[in-house]
């Protein structure tokens, strides 16, 4: 086999215990003592020898890859892994809150992506498939690789590739004993312009590592604590949908402004223990746990103009027929409002990830390893929400709701619109604003998996291949998710039987707007505990899991057929199960064609997945009297009705608890080649067969259709019966199903890399191109045929009139007086398998560079850049027509640029990083998936080493204050605006 020799930095991290594996570089004695002379004279240190280190790594693996290293990582860490993993090729991210959270690696979204932990399947708290990498902290993390090309070996489910997280291996490291230690202080500079913002936060961490009893045995710990403030000042157009009355235009649903604060706090803990007895065994055990828990408060109002029954005028439109502006006037027989909004969320999230594995080298030729393995996810989000209306007189004994609304706005492009309202200074007169509503709406998911391989090697002597590879995994995952609720008034008026607040004093603060928000009207921020304080002062009821008194199938409803009917609390809670068994064999190439060293892989991943869930199916039918007649409508034991009782008591006979599933195998063939034309040039080719499952929650059963509750009551004045809402909307969905089918492509790779000698980097140009075959589409029908369509939907419901003391207005002869609502189809919203797929294809470059030829203090100059464009043939649309577009995720140019630069301690570096428009979801009363604005994110850093052991940083992430916009298909139609501020970063590190 013909040798290569490695460059001089190579050489130099290896003899510093920095690179994998010393048998990478065998050489002869004579190469390796002249590598040694050569190895005295060179220093390398700081983000450049990450750098170094990382194309080291990409340059000996066996698959098409990219590497961040520990010093990356550590020497000034990321926020979070999501930050770090953006300045990689093809790789960007999506800002949640103004920080990365979710990666898209070569124009496919986090869905597409499969993470792994020290090689273990990871769960995650989002309650689908991508885990959320603002959950690491880069302070624990000693490497990371994006595997974009995989291999038989590898876990399957990454169509989009495979991100693998690794933790501190203490046996490896270089040193005996270090102790490492991190604090800053951080300041946000937008957290002014939100009244009770937090500006200041902190970040603090930790890390030792150990060896002891003559370097046999091996301990590491760490910790790292994150507290930062959350702001936003935000804009926020709703989704387009149905006609305007009259005419063919399509209209908003209305907007949002906002005002957003609050603090998130990350404790991470690590820890690994090491035993290696002799040289041919290790045993290692290590554990991750994190914990991220966040409370955040919005404020502003929601704008519903409800325009396809509103009176409009002066009308302006986009030459499809999308609504951008015009006057919208509320009349009889429309819900146009305006809503002030105190919401209050709070997030508490947590992963965890146990495993214990060994290495055994058995004999010369046979060697195994294992693992056994544990991750867990759970979140609790609960999202409590505090609506205000405007009253005609709020110090009235009756106080009536406030039907003169007026609304006028105009869209700017992707700028802030022009906005009116007739009661501009009502909103911030605490005799006119009352709260009308309450509602918490809490989701908990809880995920888990756990997992077992074995995985064995055997070492050959021949030309063709040096060793081949086999093994097995069985995991079993378990997801389950609970919905419950609590609702108290109305979000469209003021009903009698659940009467609006009246506000005080000390429950509101004026709020105003500033910056380009200035012009928007002032409002009352209401202290959301004062308010339900005085709404219940018998204590603030809590959210349970419930039918609904309304629900037609409880057997002892204290009001059958009123009340709210709640039963997708219900419906919508339970079970994922989600069992795999996979096997493989993989041949390891190392051969020559042609006085060409090839090496590389070749294998073949079989898959056979089993996956199930729980399903409430609806078995009601009928009951006859003798004479034929329907007297009632009950559940048919015979098919499997149960009586099941909800967290309140009630009892429904009309579903049948069930489990079901769908089994499926898969054969995954990969091939991996590493043609070395010269000691620094080589061609990588690689092809693949890849899946990736749905979402673990889309996999869960539980379609739904809702009718949305409407309230009466008597105008005192003019004896007329009041409506909250003139119709019963009617909304379905039916996203959900454990028959749901993986994501499957084919895909090859061919890239060339150029590695320097004269100085040290390297330049690298890639093809890529993925032949998706299936993806699972979501659409959403509006307005849908319910009844049409076979869905047992009424025409009417009927309301029962309530008096000023909630109790029912009767008539002449004693009953209770009601009034018939008619119903109206809102959206249904379906997912499919969809087969006719297409294909993503793209190129990528990369440069990295030190520029040592430099004189004296410039030799430490340097600069990594990288360049991809994705273009797809695969066009999506959803929900009706609203949003046309390319596949969530998918940005053509993704760029990257780094510049540093170090010199005697020194070290300064600033970063951009630049994604242009592309499609994703922006979250506002619900998901909305929108086409998301190009923007560019600048960050900078700058460190010096006070001493030996002491250095200090500064840090400035978002440094222009890049805000985040969207929009819905055409920039006219605005979806978001939002600035999160620039965040300064203080601090020193401290090493042992």
């Amino acid at each position: 086999m013909n040798k290569f020799r490695p460059s001089l930095i190579t050489a130099a991290l290896v003899a510093g215990g920095m690179a994998f594996s010393m048998s990478a570089y065998a050489q002869d004695a004579e190469e390796k003592q002249k590598n040694e002379d050569e190895i005295e004279v060179i220093e390398v240190k700081g983000f450049s020898t990450s750098l170094l280190k990382s194309l080291n790594q990409k340059r000996f693996g066996d698959t098409v890859s990219e590497q961040l290293s520990a010093d990356d990582l550590g020497g000034l860490p990321d926020v979070s892994m999501a930050d770090a993993l953006t300045r990689l090729p093809g790789i960007s991210a999506v800002r949640t809150g103004g920080q990365a959270a979710e990666i898209n690696i070569r124009g496919l979204s986090g869905d597409f992506v499969f993470s792994t932990l020290n090689g273990r399947e990871q769960v995650s708290t989002s309650g689908n498939r991508s885990i959320e990498f603002d959950q690491y902290p880069s302070e624990l993390i000693s490497s990371a690789a994006v595997y974009k090309s995989p291999k038989a070996s590898l876990i399957e489910g990454g169509v989009a590739g495979t991100v693998e997280l690794v933790t501190a291996s203490p046996l490896d490291n270089d040193q005996q004993h270090t102790f490492n230690l991190n604090a800053r202080g951080m300041f946000n500079d937008r957290a002014n312009e939100v009244s009770d913002a937090e500006e200041y936060g902190s970040r603090l961490s930790f890390a030792y590592q150990g060896k002891f009893m003559d370097d046999t045995l091996g301990v590491a710990l760490g910790y790292a604590r994150l507290f930062q403030p959350s702001v936003a000042t935000q804009f926020i157009g709703l989704a387009p949908g149905g006609i305007v009355t009259g005419t063919s235009l399509v209209p908003s649903e209305g907007f949002e402004m906002q005002h957003k604060g609050g603090e998130e706090t990350r404790n991470g803990y690590m820890a690994s223990l090491e035993w290696a007895p002799h040289d041919d065994f290790r045993l290692k055990a290590d554990g991750f746990l994190s914990r991220f828990d966040s409370k955040e408060f919005a404020r502003g109002y929601r704008v519903k103009l409800d325009a396809t029954k509103a009176s409009t005028t002066n009308l302006t439109a986009t030459p499809d027929g999308s609504v951008t502006g015009g006057v919208f006037t509320r009349n009889s027989g429309s819900a146009t409002r305006v809503e002030l909004v105190n919401d209050d969320n709070q997030d508490f999230d947590e992963v965890a990830s146990f495993g214990i594995g060994g290495e055994w080298n058995i004999s010369d030729n046979w060697s195994m390893t294992f693992d056994l393995s544990h991750s867990s996810a759970s979140s609790d989000f609960r999202n409590g929400l505090l609506w205000s209306l405007v009253a005609e007189d709020a110090t009235a004994d009756v106080p009536v709701f406030d039907e003169n609304v007026q609304i006028v706005y105009q869209n700017n492009g992707l700028n802030l619109p022009d906005i009116g309202f007739n009661q501009f200074d009502a909103f911030s007169d605490i005799n006119r604003v009352m709260v009308s509503k309450y509602g918490i709406y809490p989701y908990q998911n809880e995920d888990e998996v756990d997992a077992f391989r074995i995985d064995f090697k055997y070492e050959l002597d021949n030309a063709y291949f040096s060793s081949i590879e086999f093994g097995a995994r069985y995991s079993d995952r378990t997801y389950s998710n609970d919905r419950s609720v609590f609702e108290y008034g109305s979000d469209s008026g003021f009903p009698r039987n659940q009467p609006p607040l009246r506000l005080t004093q000390d429950m509101v603060e004026v709020v105003d707007w500033k910056g380009d928000f200035s012009y928007f009207p002032s409002y009352l921020s209401i202290d959301l505990d004062k308010a339900l304080n005085a709404w219940f002062p018998g204590g603030v009821p809590q959210p349970v899991q419930t039918w609904g008194t309304a629900h037609p199938g409880v057997i002892n409803s204290p009001t059958p057929g009123q009340g709210p009917n709640t039963a997708w609390s219900v419906t919508e809670s339970g079970s994922v199960f989600e069992e795999v068994t996979s096997a493989y064999a993989m041949a390891n190439i190392d051969a020559e064609v042609g006085g060409i060293p090839v090496t590389g892989n070749i294998g073949i991943r079989m898959v056979d997945t089993k996956q199930s869930s729980t399903v409430l199916q609806d078995v009601s039918e009928p009951v006859l009297n003798e004479f034929g007649e329907v007297i009632d409508t009950r559940g048919n034991p015979v098919a499997g009705a149960q009586y099941l009782t909800d967290d309140a008591g009630l009892i429904n006979d009309y579903f049948a608890l069930n489990i079901i599933g769908d089994e499926y195998t898969d054969y995954l063939p990969s091939l991996n080649l590493n043609f070395r034309l010269t000691d620094n040039d080589q061609i990588r080719f690689a092809a693949a067969k890849v899946m990736g499952r749905p979402p673990i929650n889309r996999l869960f059963a539980n379609a739904n259709v809702r009718v949305s509750d409407v309230f009466a009551s008597i105008d005192e004045d003019t004896g007329d019966v009041v409506l909250t809402s003139p119709t019963a909307v009617i909304n379905g969905s039916s996203t959900n199903s454990p028959f749901l089918r993986p994501f499957y492509a084919d895909q090859y790779d061919l890239s060339y890399e150029r590695y320097f000698d004269e100085t040290d980097g390297a330049f690298v140009f890639a093809l890529f191109y993925k032949n998706i075959q299936s993806f699972i589409d979501t659409t959403a029908t509006f307005p849908y045929d319910f009844a049409g369509n076979g869905f047992d939907v009424p025409d009417e419901v009927t309301v029962t009139i309530l008096d000023e003391n909630d109790d029912p207005v009767l008539d002449a002869s004693g009953d209770p007086r009601t009034v018939v609502v008619p119903t109206e189809n809102g959206t249904y919203t379906t997912a499919q398998n969809n087969s006719e797929g297409g294909y993503i294809r793209g190129v990528e470059v990369a440069y990295t560079e030190i520029y040592s030829m430099l004189p004296g203090m410039w030799s430490g100059l340097g600069m990594n850049a990288s360049f991809s464009f994705t273009e797809s043939e695969i066009q999506r649309t959803t929900g009706n027509g609203v949003f046309s577009g390319t596949l969530p995720g998918l940005s053509e140019q993704v760029a990257s640029v780094t510049l540093f630069w170090e010199y005697e301690g020194f070290e300064t570096r600033v970063s951009s990083r630049y994604r242009n428009p592309f499609v994703s979801k922006q979250v506002a009363v619900n998901d909305q998936t929108v086409n998301f604005d190009s923007e560019t994110v600048v960050d900078f850093q700058a460190s010096y080493e006070v001493s030996e052991n002491m250095s200090v940083l500064f840090q400035a992430n978002n440094l222009t204050d890049a805000p985040t916009k969207s929009y819905f298909g055409d920039e006219a139609l605005v979806g978001t605006i939002q600035y999160f501020g620039t965040q300064y970063f203080l601090g020193l590190t401290y090493s042992l």
